[in-house]
Formats: structure tokens, sequence, C-alpha cells
């Protein structure tokens, strides 16, 4: 008898469908609402030159969501990742020569220098969050808290207050230039319309396809599914879960610390505490798109859905002139439905798994 007809035998299983697809179908259904009801509230919302300022708006959110993609698939979580990327962003303006009207005691060196030492840098914040987790046995949530107020203090040691403007070529040209341009024909006039593509979004768009791989197709990603599915299975299958931990911790910082340098460059400035809102903001669109906070299940995939979620939200209710005060509670508002949906999804899968 072929599967189909097992299937067929068996009869559809609403039930285990739900507790298998609920993560995945409530947020595609969340995005094509909001997109409706934008579209309707809006005249300018709809359209190709706002879709491409959405995706330039998420696109830094969205560096630093891959490598929380990541960690969240083994069950773990970092907290550090803002800090993080503030601190990266300005340690390669701190290796940049800045105007003589910033009062910064810098190290000015080659921009290819200034990069590798802001890399190194978040490769170290990387590192110390895995051993102090596979190590010396530290939780996750205590361990990346510690090198948030960790990496805080060293962006408040490096600037002392004060605001950075300069980065290597190479920073400034990805964070800030345009890639290429979509010419969409001309107006009436006479004068050329064109929509600009900027490096960040290509950078983001590389992750993506790079990090969907990674997960998809090879035997690392296949052990960050099963450490987080069930890391006592995964023990004795012979993977080294320690080292699989250290590796997702890394690649986060790392994701983390090329968001910030992108970052600084983006909003043209390198100061204190500017990232602050990327925490809440990467862990939703890793959260909101489905990806399991019990780990093993979730993917590259549904995070892009929870940056489209959260990137339309934010865009849309610019778009009806909403109060920006409303704006955050509204944002708090669409996490909480994603964790009792989160929640709830795992509860059914448990308790489908002990019927079958």
């Amino acid at each position: 008898m072929s599967q189909t007809e097992v299937i067929a035998a068996k009869g559809f299983n609403a039930k285990g469908f739900l507790a298998e697809q609920l993560r995945n179908i409530a947020p595609a259904f969340t995005l094509v609402v909001l997109v409706i009801f934008f579209s309707v509230a809006s005249p300018t919302f709809l359209s190709l030159d706002n879709g491409m300022n959405i995706l330039r708006q998420m696109s830094i959110t969205g560096i630093i969501a891959i490598g929380l993609t990541f960690v969240i698939l083994t069950a773990e979580i970092d907290l550090s990742v803002a800090a993080v990327a503030n601190a990266v962003g300005i340690t390669v303006a701190y290796f940049t020569i800045q105007p003589d009207y910033v009062n910064i005691a810098n190290m000015p060196v080659q921009g290819w220098i200034a990069i590798i030492l802001a890399l190194a840098a978040a490769l170290l914040f990387g590192l110390v969050t895995a051993l102090g987790m596979t190590y010396v046995g530290i939780p996750s949530f205590i361990m990346t808290l510690a090198v948030m107020q960790i990496a805080n203090g060293i962006s408040a040691m490096l600037v002392r207050g004060q605001i950075a403007y300069q980065y290597p070529d190479l920073i400034t040209t990805l964070g800030s230039k345009t890639a290429f341009t979509i010419p969409l024909g001309v107006d009436e006039a006479g004068k050329a319309l064109f929509i600009p593509i900027g490096w960040t979004i290509v950078v983001f768009v590389i992750f993506l396809i790079v990090s969907h791989l990674v997960l998809t197709y090879t035997r690392f990603g296949r052990y960050v599914y099963m450490v987080g599915g069930n890391r006592e299975a995964a023990e004795y299958s012979g993977v080294n879960v320690k080292l699989v931990i250290s590796a997702v911790m890394v690649i986060c910082a790392v994701c983390s610390g090329i968001a910030g340098m992108l970052g600084v460059a983006y909003f043209g400035s390198a100061q204190q505490n500017q990232f602050d809102t990327f925490l809440l903001d990467a862990i939703a669109a890793v959260v909101v798109g489905g990806t399991s906070l019990f780990g093993g299940r979730g993917g590259i995939g549904n995070t892009i859905i929870g940056l489209l979620v959260l990137g339309v939200v934010n865009n849309g209710l610019d778009h009806i002139q909403m109060d920006s005060f409303q704006k955050i509670l509204i944002r708090g508002l669409i996490l909480l439905a994603a964790l009792v949906i989160n929640v709830y999804a795992q509860s059914l899968r448990e308790r489908q798994s002990s019927k079958d």
C-alpha cells in the first residue's frame, strides 16, 4: 500500500494538521490581512516603491534576526544581539579617522584593518557567550544578559557620550549607497523614473539565501534542528551538542556585528544606545514568523514572514498617520499574540504526539 493510500485509509487528521502547521499558517494569514487592510486604508501603501522602502527598513533588523534564528532553533536565546551590534558599529567608527569636531580619543587605522578589528570584536563576543554557556554551564538567558551589559559598557567607554560620523569606505558604501536601480519608465514631463536598491538590501538577501541553504541542505543545519528538537537524542546520535550551540552563538554575534557596522553607516552616526529597539524587533521577527521558542521547528522562511509582518505594520501605521506611541503598543500586542500561538502550537503538537 502506497503512502497516499495509507493516508487516505487513516483519513484526514485536522487536529494533526493544525498542530503541525498552525505556527506557519497564522503568520502568513496575518501578513495577508495586514497588506489588504493597509492597501484599503492608504492609496499609497500598495506600490513597488513602498515595497522597496519596507524591505530597506527591515534589512538591518533582518540580518540580526537571521543570526537569532539559528539560536532559537536550538531552543536558546540571545539577549545581547542589539548591544553587540551597537558595540561593533562603534568599534569600526573608533578605528576610523573622525572629523576635528568629534571629541573622541580614537585610534584610526586603515579601513580594511578597522573592519577586521570590528569583525574580530563580534567574533570575540560570540566566543565568550559560547564558552560561558557550554563549558561553564551558564543558561543562555543569563549569559547573554551579562554579555549585553559588557557590550554596552564597551560602547560607552569608546565614545563617552560622543557621536562618530566616519567609517571605512566599504562600510559607508554597503550601509548607505545604492547598488543598482530598477527603471519604471518616465513621468509626464519625460523624466526617467527608477527605484534605487541599496546595498543593505543586497547584503540582507545574500544572508537570507546562504543561511537558508545552510539550515536546509547541510549537515550542520540538520544538527541545529536535532539539538533544538531533542538535545538528549542528538547526543546519543553522536552530535557534538556543545559545538553546535557554540557555533550558533558565534554565528549570531557575527550577524549582529555586521548589522551593526552597516547600521551606523545607514543611520549616518555611531552612538550609544542606537540599537536598543533592535533586540525586541529581531526576537519578534523570529517568533512572529513561527519559529518555535522550544527549538527544532521553523527556519529562515518563517523569519522572512515575521520580518514582513513587522515591516508592514510599522510602514502601514505611518501611512495612516498612527500615533507613534500607539505603534509601540500595537507591536507589543502582535508579539504577545505570536507568543500565545507559539505556545499553543507546541502544546497541540505534544498532545497529538502522545495520542499517536
